[in-house]
């Protein structure tokens, strides 16, 4: 029997091999780097981080791959809430670094992580657990992946959790029509929801805070983040709480949103006031904007 405590917050989605060269362009590289890439696995880091305890639950493939991500978030102090799939292979994501950007190529389809199913995690499993958290990634792997973060909000509620939601939408997986429907009505079913201004003007036309929270009034605590500027927070019937961002050299901004979700929900789980979660949420997002990596440095 596992007698180590039990993880306060769940942390749901895919986790992919993460290929990026060294040497060049992709097209022209002779050597590259094996990382690891998934927005749940960034937000568990963080919240250990943070000293917080963490789970990240998925599926991955049988393979090296599956074994290399393991045992990295495992050397984090992750803990791991997973299934290995002997038929399906562990998701890879290359990157291609150029002087105007990033670009990314996915090779998911059928990973074993957009196989999970309705009841991957039940109400039992979940008992005792205070967050559960997953993104918009999710939802779009697949459309068991879709029913079964329907199941996980429900599932979390029966066994006394709160579910926390980041909107994370990426073009690249879905429709457009796809997109703005789902998230829209698991942003507005989660207890907190993270959602970028840019974000969400792309995805709903909602160009403003206020118009935001008018477009999801369902969900409890409603975080509007809005890049260099700060991030709003709506929590209920409340007048709005507004933190602005402290200035940064910015090195690298990809994960930094996972890393305000878990600034943010690290400082939740210690009950501390809303302006004081917000300004926990940008200082994670700084530690990892000034470094060329997704999660927060161990230790």
């Amino acid at each position: 029997m596992n007698s180590s405590p039990l993880p306060e917050i769940v942390c749901v989605g895919e986790t992919m091999a993460l290929i990026t060269p060294v040497d060049a362009a992709l097209s022209h590289a002779h050597e590259a780097s094996i990382g690891l890439a998934g927005a749940e696995s960034n937000v568990a880091a963080g919240l250990v981080a943070a000293g917080r305890r963490a789970a990240w639950a998925s599926r991955l493939g049988a393979d090296p791959l599956g074994a290399r991500i393991g045992s990295e978030l495992e050397r984090r102090g992750i803990d791991l809430w997973i299934e290995n799939d002997p038929d399906a292979p562990t998701g890879v994501m290359f990157k291609d670094p150029g002087a105007e950007g990033s670009a990314v190529y996915y090779y998911r389809r059928g990973s074993a992580a957009s196989a999970m199913m309705p009841g991957f995690l039940s109400a039992e499993r979940l008992a005792g657990i205070r967050f559960v958290h997953t993104t918009g990634i999710t939802p779009a792997l697949s459309e068991t992946c879709r029913q079964m973060v329907d199941q996980l909000f429900i599932d979390a509620r029966a066994a006394g959790a709160r579910v926390s939601f980041d909107v994370n939408d990426r073009r690249a997986l879905w429709s457009m029509e796809d997109a703005a429907a789902t998230l829209a009505r698991l942003a507005n079913a989660a207890d907190i929801t993270f959602v970028g201004r840019d974000e969400a003007e792309r995805i709903w036309g909602t160009a403003t805070t206020a118009e935001i929270r008018a477009y999801l009034p369902g969900c409890a605590v409603l975080i509007v983040k809005d890049g260099d500027i700060g991030a709003t927070a709506f929590d209920g019937d409340a007048d709005p709480v507004f933190v602005a961002a402290p200035t940064v050299d910015v090195v690298e901004p990809v994960g930094a949103g996972d890393a305000f979700a878990a600034g943010f929900l690290a400082a939740t789980v210690e009950g501390l006031p809303l302006t004081e979660c917000l300004q926990a949420g940008h200082i994670a997002a700084e530690r990892v904007l000034t470094i060329a990596a997704d999660m927060p440095p161990i230790g």
